[in-house]
């Protein structure tokens, strides 16, 4: 495709709305990542990739004379990308700042040395028609981005879809961003092909993060009802601990034989969790106090292997 010779208004205007959601996406979970300490859910290579792809996207978008916004996206998104990967180093991996820091630094001038010299290189073949190196940087930006979003499916799937660690603002806004962006190729004089794929590839697969973690929700809505009755967290909640704990086998030789009582409403409980199909059963009556009590004598399920569970009648 040759470049591009010149940049409706339409184009011009959708392109800086979605570089304003792009130059700031990440900000929201930086924020969240600085003030939690903590980036638990958050995969690192998601934000490694999403550097990497900054590069091969920022050399498409400067020889293919995208509009200036567009072609300034590439560069924020990079840059702080690169720092929500030093959050995670220091949060979650326990890295010195001054490691970090100086790692992220050095790999943020080795990267814009690269694109630098892409672009050199590149743009004078492909005024004079060879197309091909640039074919093959956009489907490498296409991959790097895509590839980015597919760590969470990970944290997803060890979480029965629970989103952890991933700030929705921050989400909303890349979507939003991508959209925008789409949209602003959309309204160019010549529609490119691969620079859509990269943003539409943004919104389908971030939007399966959205529906993952609602479909969660739906299926732990009487787990979360319960926490919230008995004013606990779902996280502080045993029967929640059995649920998300995918590698637990709840079953009556988990709490030793008994027939009656708590004990076998418990096992039905568990039961009722694993199927994903039955009522909840929730033992009754239970009050706050002899529940919270109950909670820090016990550690769902390692702990009450040798016999009945000690619940409140």
């Amino acid at each position: 495709m040759a470049p591009q010779t010149s940049i409706p208004t339409a184009a011009n205007v959708l392109g800086t709305i979605g570089t304003v959601f792009w130059c700031v996406q990440l900000v929201p979970q930086i924020w969240h990542n600085w003030t939690t300490k903590k980036t638990e859910g958050l995969p690192a290579l998601m934000m490694v990739l999403w550097a990497a792809c900054a590069v091969p996207f920022g050399v498409y978008s400067v020889v293919q004379n995208f509009n200036i916004p567009i072609q300034i996206q590439p560069q924020v998104f990079g840059t702080l990308a690169l720092v929500t990967w030093a959050q995670i180093l220091i949060y979650e991996h326990k890295w010195k700042t001054w490691k970090a820091t100086a790692l992220v630094t050095g790999v943020f001038v080795l990267c814009g040395a690269i694109e630098a010299v892409l672009i050199a290189t590149l743009k004078g073949p492909y005024d004079r028609g060879v197309a091909w190196p640039m074919l093959m940087i956009g489907i490498i930006a296409a991959i790097l981005v895509g590839a980015g979003i597919l760590p969470p499916y990970w944290e997803l799937w060890k979480r029965r879809g629970r989103v952890i660690g991933i700030n929705w603002i921050f989400l909303s806004m890349d979507s939003a961003g991508a959209l925008f962006s789409l949209f602003a190729l959309v309204a160019q004089d010549t529609f490119d092909v691969l620079g859509g794929c990269v943003y539409l590839v943004v919104v389908i697969l971030e939007g399966g993060i959205f529906a993952s973690h609602c479909v969660w929700l739906i299926r732990t809505r009487k787990l979360r009802k319960l926490a919230k009755l008995l004013g606990v967290s779902f996280d502080d909640l045993p029967e929640a601990r059995i649920y998300q704990d995918k590698k637990a086998e709840m079953t009556t030789k988990s709490y030793g034989s008994c027939d009656s009582g708590p004990c076998s409403t418990a096992v039905t409980l568990a039961a009722d969790l694993v199927e994903l199909e039955k009522e909840l059963t929730i033992p009754e009556p239970v009050y706050k106090s002899d529940y919270l009590s109950y909670v820090s004598k016990s550690s769902m399920p390692g702990d009450l292997e040798s016999g009945c569970l000690d619940m409140p009648t």
